[in-house]
């Protein structure tokens, strides 16, 4: 692959880690596994990291299987290339979603339950950091999501700490455009399986992901200029409370 290409994604990765402080000396990172290609290159970006950090941290791979027919073994076999030890976590999360609770917008509830269900297995193996494959572009379609559906100026964080299960969330590829990360898993050839999700692709997400893209074609600058309004966002510049 462009080593050139690699040097930047890595760089971009190690940039954000060392912005918000995402992993420190001794660290066990919990990595959430889902199949899809954010995950297998936060996963392989981690690794490559870790190997020239100055600091010492651990990689675990986790995969909560919410309960439908997955190649396991194909993520199995992935983290024992990367030399990382592989995690896999049985649910029931889809029979609850679409058979108990027959939700009409099950998105939310699904990611939340495997979300509950990955941070209780990461600390049950000992990990303090989970780090998810969130990219740029996820930020930006969470944004607008939160704007117009909920009404309200908001989207996740690139570090956070739940009390509940007392483990820290990161999202180490929040520097990184979809593109890059896809033309990352492309050039590595890492495994990318099949979303098998009876509602993949006929989401709200899915319809915010299309909007940004179409924002894209017209505004190619969106992503530098939307993280730059991130960094320097000043409440002062929005309408003041109502009394």
């Amino acid at each position: 692959m462009s080593k050139e290409f690699q040097r930047y994604v890595v760089t971009r990765v190690k940039r954000a880690i060392v912005d918000y402080g995402m992993i420190a000396d001794g660290d066990r990172v919990a990595v959430g596994l889902s199949g899809g290609k954010d995950s297998s290159v936060l996963l392989h970006i981690l690794n490559l990291v870790r190997r020239v950090a100055p600091i010492k941290f651990s990689l675990h791979g986790i995969y909560v299987d919410p309960g439908w027919d997955m190649e396991v073994n194909v993520l199995r076999e992935f983290c024992e290339r990367e030399e990382v030890p592989f995690y896999y976590k049985p649910t029931n999360i889809a029979e609850v979603v679409f058979d108990i609770r027959q939700e009409k917008n099950p998105c939310a509830l699904c990611a939340n339950l495997r979300r509950g269900a990955l941070n209780n297995t990461a600390r049950d193996l000992g990990c303090n950091k989970v780090a998810l494959g969130h990219h740029l572009d996820d930020v930006i379609e969470t944004f607008f999501m939160s704007l117009f559906y909920t009404g309200q100026f908001r989207t996740f964080s690139p570090i956070t700490y739940l009390s509940r299960s007392d483990v820290t969330m990161i999202r180490p590829l929040i520097y990184l455009t979809q593109e890059q990360v896809r033309e990352m898993a492309r050039q590595k050839n890492l495994p990318i399986l099949e979303n098998p999700c009876p509602v993949n692709g006929r989401t709200k997400r899915q319809e915010m992901r299309e909007f940004v893209a179409n924002l894209l074609t017209r505004y190619p600058e969106l992503h530098l200029r939307f993280l730059n309004a991130l960094k320097t966002a000043d409440l002062r510049n929005l309408w003041p409370v109502t009394k």
